[in-house]
């Protein structure tokens, strides 16, 4: 079938799994084409709520599963946790309607709306895959494309905490309304954590690039997976430069240079892996044709010496940075798909204003984010930590058991400890820390680099729902005294959104739709970062050279359809890790702002 080893002798269950912007998407696609070309019946399923499956072919395809028409044998899937959700309520919800007053059915319908049921919901749906032999029974093969690292870790950790606590009869928790639902999914959640930990059934495929901070994710997420046992790993180094494409470029020959001496360092731990690399492709990998190209070996090029790209003067970084600076305080966020540089530009951001003497805050709600990684060092005025979710989890349910325990028998204590086990304690936690950071906001400079779309749309919801709830029970007059998190979100003059994209047709069409449901949460994006482009440096290697003519129209698009400021930093030779790289990478070049 394939010299490839992840291919060799698939199980029937196949997980891919990385750091955001690594190309899982794109090898899970190829993967269904593949196996469905060999005559097998195959369904892709993605885990991911920010999926862009659906962009990759062409088609829409949602919570239903939809037949991919031009590769037979193969059809598509994409979990929607909000949809996940309401058939979630619907089910528990419905056989109550008309038997129960109007009121208590209300109050279900309340206490089933944040995103803790929408985690259990999609949740729900993903372990069906796994056990369900009626849903199963037409496929040979079920190949998930799942969400960046950290989401990904907390859904496979899932079966076996929902398992854990089901069977501890944990029967008076927090979000009772979501777990009524769960007490029938017992053995359907064991039979879950079994299948995944049966190598006869399930192969796990860790992507990732050839740079530093995706190797060492990489080997974190190993460790996290073998302490679950799910131990059948496979390693895909993805997007490596063809050696032949260094010869003429001397960007070309620092990128190879820089990807051979990382992969010589690789992480110990990844050692023993059976691992596959799969070349950098001088195209977007978007529609049958290009994803069919992707699998296969390196692509022969056009070698012409004559063959230049000359960079382009797009708008830079600094003045978007010297337009932040002139505020005394505010929170940037940056946002949006994993593996755009989020982490690097929220560094660079924030270092460029505290070596301006400015006081900042940086931090970050991703779960698989490294500040400390990227910084490299210290510097006066900055201040830098991360939203630990484990961490604030502990926090809060030392608070409660010191206030609400504080009065409490020892039977009811125990029972709150109980409540304050369930899974669903993490949801309010890591909101009420995304809260703090809110309001410091109002005092400094706070600069937050966010996990990947999918989860900090959860994070806005329950934002988002908490600010509703608040509303709803103050008067006009008690409203007008108040600011709720939401309502600091949704000041430009307190924050300060910025939409991080790559020149690639998926990225920027992600970050579009991300601002679409900024805007219908009454949030106005200030600004779009296009981050490693080509296009914007000096080229001579026919690969890059062909990279760069395809970014064109994808930065049009951000200059005059969607940004209304925009800025464009260029791919750089070494890795911006380090103050001094950092300081360097924001410290250029010119911003356009639209009237």
């Amino acid at each position: 079938m394939s010299q490839l080893e992840f291919l060799d002798h698939p199980p029937r269950f196949l997980f891919f799994t990385g750091k955001g912007g690594v190309g899982k998407t794109s090898l899970a696609c190829a993967t269904a084409i593949t196996l469905a070309d060999t005559g097998q019946r195959v369904l892709l399923v993605s885990t991911d709520p920010a999926s862009n499956v659906g962009q990759v072919f062409g088609i829409t395809i949602g919570n239903q599963i939809t037949a991919i028409t031009e590769v037979p044998r193969l059809a598509a899937l994409e979990i929607n946790p909000q949809a996940a959700a309401q058939v979630y309520r619907d089910r528990i919800v419905n056989p109550v309607r008309g038997v129960l007053p109007d009121t208590v059915v209300k109050g279900i319908e309340e206490q089933l709306s944040g995103a803790c049921t929408t985690e259990i919901a999609a949740f729900d749906e993903f372990t069906a895959w796994l056990v369900d032999s009626a849903l199963t029974a037409d496929y040979d093969h079920i190949i998930f494309d799942t969400a960046p690292t950290g989401h990904t870790i907390r859904l496979l950790q899932l079966p076996g905490a929902w398992s854990d606590f089901l069977e501890e009869d944990k029967g008076n928790a927090s979000c009772l309304g979501p777990l009524a639902g769960l007490e029938k999914q017992r053995a359907q959640y064991k039979a879950a954590v079994d299948a995944l930990a049966d190598p006869q059934r399930t192969r796990l495929i860790l992507v990732a690039r050839a740079q530093q901070a995706t190797l060492r994710e990489v080997a974190r997420t190993q460790e996290e997976l073998t302490a679950i046992g799910l131990t059948n790993q496979f390693l895909v180094v993805n997007g490596l430069l063809p050696r032949s494409e260094a010869t003429q470029d001397d960007l070309a020959a620092a990128i190879f240079e820089r990807e051979q001496k990382t992969m010589a360092a690789i992480p110990e731990i990844l050692k023993p892996l059976p691992r596959d690399h799969i070349a950098l492709k001088p195209f977007n990998l978007v529609g049958l044709i290009a994803v069919r190209q992707l699998l296969m070996d390196e692509l022969p090029a056009a070698h012409d010496i004559n063959m230049i790209h000359q960079a382009i003067p797009f708008p830079g970084l600094s003045v978007l940075i010297d337009e932040i600076a002139k505020d005394d305080c505010g929170l940037i966020m940056l946002m949006g798909k994993g593996g755009v540089g989020k982490t690097t530009l929220a560094a660079a951001i924030a270092v460029n204003l505290a070596h301006r003497g400015l006081p900042v805050h940086l931090t970050t709600s991703d779960p698989a984010a490294h500040l400390s990684e990227t910084l490299s060092g210290t510097m006066d005025n900055l201040l830098v930590d991360r939203i630990d979710p484990q961490a604030e989890t502990e926090r809060y349910r030392q608070r409660v058991l010191e206030t609400k325990g504080a009065h409490l028998d020892a039977q009811g204590r125990a029972l709150l400890e109980e409540d304050l086990r369930s899974p669903c304690t993490e949801e309010i936690a890591v909101f009420q820390a995304f809260s703090r950071i809110i309001r410091e906001a109002g005092k400094k400079f706070v600069v937050m680099d966010t996990a990947p779309t999918g989860h900090t749309l959860l994070l806005l919801d329950a934002t988002g729902a908490y600010h509703r709830e608040v509303i709803k029970q103050m008067d006009h007059q008690s409203i007008t005294r108040y600011t709720t998190p939401m309502m600091q979100l949704q000041n430009p003059k307190q924050t300060k959104m910025l939409l991080v994209t790559l020149a690639e047709t998926t990225p920027v069409l992600e970050a579009a739709s991300l601002q679409n449901d900024l805007r219908r949460a009454g949030i106005e994006p200030w600004a779009w970062i296009v981050n490693n482009s080509v296009a914007a440096t000096t080229v001579h290697s026919p690969l890059l050279c062909q990279r760069a003519s395809h970014e064109l129209k994808d930065i049009e698009a951000v200059s005059t359809i969607h940004a209304k400021r925009y800025a464009v930093v260029p791919l750089f030779k070494e890795e911006p890790l380090g103050i001094e790289k950092l300081l360097a990478l924001s410290g250029s070049s010119r911003s356009l702002i639209k009237h």
